[in-house]
């Protein structure tokens, strides 16, 4: 591996791609430590230090590489995109006119990129208001005795400026990403997620280590590591796993010569939906949690829902979770897959399934079997993305700060192979040799 790392460099073109690639991350990570203007940044590291970094704004604080709680010029970082991105897909098979854009070929996913863009947007100047909000009313910190001075200035010109710079911070990620799309290595905004995870590791380690007990934390710290290895060829062994349909071509004799006949097949993945259904469901079970904080109500209810879904480790919270997790598992793939239109795209290039009929009958077949290997994958969601509340139980709450939560090991992993292929494919390409040998 370590020779094709450097049969990469030694490549002209590859070199180039790999050191853009790794400029831009460098920019990436500078940009989320520059603080917005009219924050007050000394008060704001020491709310850091008082307060708990996860819980509520857990998500988008992983997204962002944490920036979000030092609310710095990329403190949205590319959750606005994430978000304009899947409300599109979902719009997708909503709406006839996206339907329609999506199978006009490379014209089409230009338009869809260019709404996306817009909505992204959208997104940004609506959570970047929230976020300044938040900020200045002093809840974006609850335990810490100066969270009202985060923004010492309160007037409406200093949060009209605030919510400017973290949107054009945001376009400014965006076209980052699409840079190292077009020059670089990989896809760009999965490179930018990647980087924003992993900058939280070295973190959150050390801080289990220092809050651990036995030894001084490090058999707590080096617990984390073996569940964190563990889990890594987990994900990895179950991300590569897919169900291999045969699809037979018929031959077909046009004048003299004789074209088709050969044989493919439709690769059905055991995980089909990816993170998707992990991002919905914690999504999903942040909105009780917000409405308590915004309301401040001391009501029957609003105490039930902070004693059983703020603090994450309810068996409510804990069972509510694992079900949203297998039920948007199976609504994405349901939405993201359509049979019927595989089915019919077969059937119109002469294609079969060996022992099912074409047209109905093999829509149904691909119906059964994405629906049996559904199962498995979305029950391995769950059980992954609850690994952070079942690790280190008997370490008295250390799991707090675990840092390989289900939907960080899955983009980690995802993003990781997709990116070494890439870079495989290429060397290939010149040496006939990849990473493996």
């Amino acid at each position: 591996m370590f020779t094709a790392f450097a049969r990469a460099f030694k490549t002209p073109d590859l070199r180039k791609k790999l050191l853009f690639t790794l400029g831009i991350i460098v920019l990436y990570r500078l940009g989320a430590h520059i603080p917005a203007p009219g924050v007050d940044y000394s008060k704001v590291q020491q709310c850091i230090d008082q307060a708990d970094s996860g819980g509520l704004l857990g998500l988008m604080q992983m997204f962002s590489g944490g920036a979000l709680l030092q609310i710095t010029i990329f403190a949205l970082g590319i959750m606005p995109y994430i978000t304009a991105s899947i409300i599109l897909q979902l719009l997708t098979v909503v709406i006839p006119r996206l339907e329609a854009l999506k199978k006009e070929g490379q014209s089409g996913t230009a338009k869809i990129t260019q709404y996306t863009r817009y909505l992204t947007v959208a997104l940004a100047v609506l959570q970047g208001t929230g976020l300044v909000a938040t900020a200045r009313s002093g809840a974006l910190f609850q335990n810490c005795s100066v969270g009202g001075q985060i923004v010492p200035d309160k007037s409406i010109f200093t949060t009209v400026i605030m919510v400017i710079t973290m949107t054009a911070g945001t376009a400014a990620v965006m076209w980052l990403g699409e840079l190292i799309t077009d020059r670089g290595i990989g896809n760009g905004m999965s490179i930018l997620m990647f980087i924003s995870i992993a900058a939280t590791f070295p973190g959150a380690l050390w801080a289990i280590k220092e809050s651990g007990k036995l030894a001084d934390g490090w058999i707590e710290f080096g617990t984390v590591i073996l569940v964190g290895f563990v889990m890594v060829g987990l994900v990895v062994f179950v991300e590569q796993a897919q169900r291999r349909i045969p699809v037979q071509y018929a031959k077909r004799m046009i004048g003299r010569r004789s074209y088709g006949g050969t044989s493919t097949y439709i690769p059905l993945k055991v995980n089909q939906a990816g993170v998707i259904p992990v991002i919905f469901a914690s999504s999903l079970l942040y909105i009780p949690a917000l409405i308590v904080q915004f309301s401040g109500s001391q009501a029957g209810w609003a105490t039930w829902i902070q004693d059983n879904f703020v603090t994450g480790t309810h068996p409510y919270y804990i069972a509510t979770y694992f079900v949203l997790i297998v039920f948007f598992a199976f609504f994405y793939v349901a939405i993201s897959f359509n049979p019927d239109e595989v089915a019919d795209n077969m059937k119109k290039y002469g294609g079969f399934i060996p022992g099912i009929r074409a047209g109905r009958p093999t829509a149904e077949y691909l119906s059964y079997v994405l629906n049996r290997i559904t199962w498995p994958g979305s029950l391995y969601l769950g059980l992954i993305a609850l690994v952070p509340t079942m690790a280190l139980a008997g370490f008295g709450g250390a799991n707090q700060n675990f840092p390989f939560g289900g939907t960080s090991i899955l983009i980690i992993v995802g993003v990781g192979l997709e990116t070494v292929k890439q870079i495989e494919s290429q060397l290939q390409q010149r040496n006939y040799e990849g990473f493996l040998r």
